[in-house]
């Protein structure tokens, strides 16, 4: 995230990227949260407890700073399903591990299911940056958030594993048939608080494989760089055509 505020820094200009720039929530360990003009970069750790935290105290953060017109975009890496390792997903809809549309929660003792659509007029803002940029292939498509790394994601490389291959690439034919291009694992509360608090909102991740192919990372470390890379230029464009926009309107 200091990473991204730093290329932000340096594509809009505010700011010399090469400033230090301090952690702002540097009195907890929970995150990292860094600040650059208008935007924020925060760290949400792995997986929905983690990112669940974060997001119920940033939106309180947000809405006691009487911020307004915000849009939040979550990038980061994921698995794909069938895509060429390094294509960037913009998430149409967020799926559990049974490739439902939706956010299933215990409160109280009871099971709140929480709907998981995400802006699609944002979604296809996304895609239009990368057309525009021209620089990597980008698709929205169905996103599977899952509650674990390993036998959650069908991989086969865990400490425990009880289906075979043939399961395994069942399973995600599956998946890609009910329409899901890649695999993480924060999309589907962060689009549940994203659309209860009515927050525009996208997820925006890059694909570091395709697990129709395998479960380990065969890319070098140079070219996973690379790809890591591609959520932030295109969020980055989009950020930039939007104070643009706002800049010219005002």
């Amino acid at each position: 995230m200091k990473a991204f505020i730093e290329y932000i820094a340096a594509e809009l200009e505010m700011e010399d990227p090469k400033s230090e720039y301090p952690n702002i929530c540097a009195g907890t360990d929970r995150y990292a949260m860094y600040k650059v003009g208008p935007v924020l970069s925060v760290s949400h750790g792995m997986g929905i407890p983690s990112i669940a935290i974060m997001l119920h105290e940033l939106i309180k953060l947000l809405y006691h700073a009487q911020c307004k017109d915000v849009t939040i975009i979550r990038i980061g890496t994921s698995g794909g399903i069938g895509l060429e390792p390094g294509t960037v997903v913009v998430t149409k809809q967020s799926v559990d591990a049974t490739f439902q549309p939706k956010f299933e929660q215990v409160i109280l003792g009871k099971t709140v299911v929480r709907n998981t659509d995400l802006d699609q007029n944002l979604a296809e803002e996304l895609l239009q940056c990368s057309k525009e940029l021209d620089q990597f292939e980008t698709v929205i498509g169905n996103t599977m958030c899952t509650l674990d790394f390993y036998e959650g994601q069908a991989r086969l490389d865990g400490a425990f594993c009880s289906y075979s291959e043939k399961d395994k690439q069942d399973y995600l034919i599956k998946a890609r048939e009910a329409g899901v291009c890649n695999i993480e694992m924060e999309s589907s509360v962060f689009s549940a608080m994203c659309k209860l608090s009515g927050l525009r909102a996208a997820v925006v991740c890059v694909t570091l494989l395709d697990r129709l192919k395998g479960d380990q990372l065969m890319s070098s470390h140079e070219v996973l760089n690379s790809f890591q890379k591609r959520p932030q230029i295109l969020v980055g464009c989009f950020i930039k055509k939007q104070l643009m926009a706002k800049a010219v309107t005002s």
